[in-house]
C-alpha cells in the first residue's frame, strides 16, 4: 500500500508571517501545501465541473472544433495528445486551456491568443472566467506568502505576474479499458511558477518524495492543492522544488468512472526574465542557473518536449 504524503491543510487566512512560514515549511520539505479557506466558492467549482463534464461528453467532432492548433495554449486538446518529458507514450486524458483576457493592442497578445468559448453550454464562458480570476487571486495570495518566506518584500511577484501567461485546465480523464497501456497523467513536474489544483479529492495523485518513493496526496474536500513549478525552482536555485507528482490509473472496480480536475497554472508575463534570486545562492548551493532566461522563451522549450508545439 502506498503511505500518504505528510502535508498539513494550511488556511489562506493566516496572517502574513504566519502563513510565509507554512507555506515556506511545506513546500521546502515536499514542494506541496494543501490549501483551505482559499476563499474560491464552491458553488463556482461545481458550476466549472458541471460545464467541463458536459463539453467533454460532446460527439468527437464537435469538440475538434475547437482544436484551434496553438500548441494547446487555448481551446481543446484531444486525448492522446500531451506526453511527459521523457515518457514513452502519452497520457491518458483530454483538455481544455483557458487563458488571460488582454485588451486589445497588448504587447503580450503576441504570446497570449484570445480565447475560444465552446457554444454548446451555455454556461461554459461566464463560469470559466469567473473561477479563472478567483484562482488568479488566490494564487497572488500564496505568492506574498512565499515571497516573505524568501524575505523579499510582500508584493515582489505582483508585477511579474499582473500580466502572467496563467492557463486554467479543464482535465477529463475517461473511463479505462481493461488492459489499456499508460498512465492518466505520466510522472513530471510542472512548467509554470505555482499550480492550484481543484478536483484531487477523487484517488490518484502522488508525489515523488525525495527518498523517490511515491505519496499519495490526501485532500479534504474543497482544499486547493498547491504546487511549485519549475519556473519557480528555477528562480529559488532548487530552493522551493519543483516536485515530480503523476496521476495513476484507478483500481479495477473504478476504472469504469470518469477522473475531472481543475488545475491553475500561474504564469509569469511572458517578458519576465528568470534570473536566480541572489538570496537563493551561497557557497553552499551555487547558482545553478547562471544564464538568464526569459519566461516565454522557457515556455516554448518546455511545451515542445512534451509534444504540444512542433520543431518548426
Amino acid at each position: 500500500m502506498t503511505a500518504t504524503a505528510d502535508i498539513t491543510p494550511i488556511p489562506l487566512t493566516l496572517a502574513d508571517r504566519d502563513a510565509a512560514a507554512a507555506f515556506g515549511d511545506a513546500f521546502e520539505r515536499t514542494g506541496f501545501a494543501v490549501v483551505t479557506d482559499h476563499g474560491v466558492d464552491g458553488a463556482l467549482v461545481a458550476r466549472v465541473q458541471a460545464a467541463a463534464a458536459a463539453f467533454f461528453a460532446l460527439p468527437e467532432a464537435t469538440k475538434r472544433r475547437y482544436l484551434v492548433g496553438q500548441g494547446g495554449a487555448r481551446g481543446y486538446t484531444p486525448f492522446g495528445i500531451e506526453t511527459a518529458k521523457d515518457a514513452d507514450r502519452p497520457d491518458l486524458k483530454e483538455f481544455w486551456h483557458t487563458g488571460r483576457d488582454l485588451p486589445a493592442g497588448h504587447p503580450a497578445a503576441v504570446a497570449m491568443p484570445p480565447n475560444v468559448w465552446p457554444a454548446e453550454i451555455a454556461d461554459f464562458e461566464p463560469a470559466v472566467r469567473t473561477l479563472f480570476s478567483a484562482l488568479d487571486g488566490a494564487g497572488a495570495r500564496v505568492l506574498r506568502a512565499i515571497a516573505l518566506h524568501l524575505g523579499l518584500a510582500a508584493n515582489y511577484f505582483v508585477e511579474p505576474v499582473r500580466d502572467g501567461n496563467g492557463v486554467l485546465r479543464l482535465l477529463h480523464y475517461p473511463p479505462l479499458a481493461p488492459g489499456v497501456a499508460g498512465e492518466r497523467a505520466a510522472a513530471h513536474e510542472d512548467i509554470n511558477v505555482i499550480t492550484l489544483l481543484f478536483g484531487a479529492e477523487e484517488a490518484g495523485l502522488q508525489l515523488r518524495d525525495r527518498a523517490g518513493q511515491w505519496r499519495d496526496i490526501a485532500v479534504p474536500d474543497g482544499a486547493l492543492v498547491c504546487n511549485i513549478g519549475d519556473m519557480l525552482q528555477r528562480l529559488t536555485n532548487h530552493r522551493l522544488p519543483s516536485t515530480t507528482h503523476r496521476v495513476i490509473n484507478p483500481a479495477p472496480e473504478r476504472a469504469g468512472r470518469a477522473r475531472y480536475s481543475m488545475p491553475f497554472f500561474l504564469h509569469f508575463a511572458p517578458d519576465f526574465v528568470i534570473r536566480t534570486l541572489p538570496g537563493c545562492i551561497d557557497k553552499a548551493r551555487p547558482d545553478r542557473y547562471p544564464e538568464a532566461i526569459s519566461a516565454d522563451a522557457y515556455l516554448q522549450q518546455r511545451l515542445r518536449e512534451i509534444g504540444l508545439l512542433g520543431d518548426g
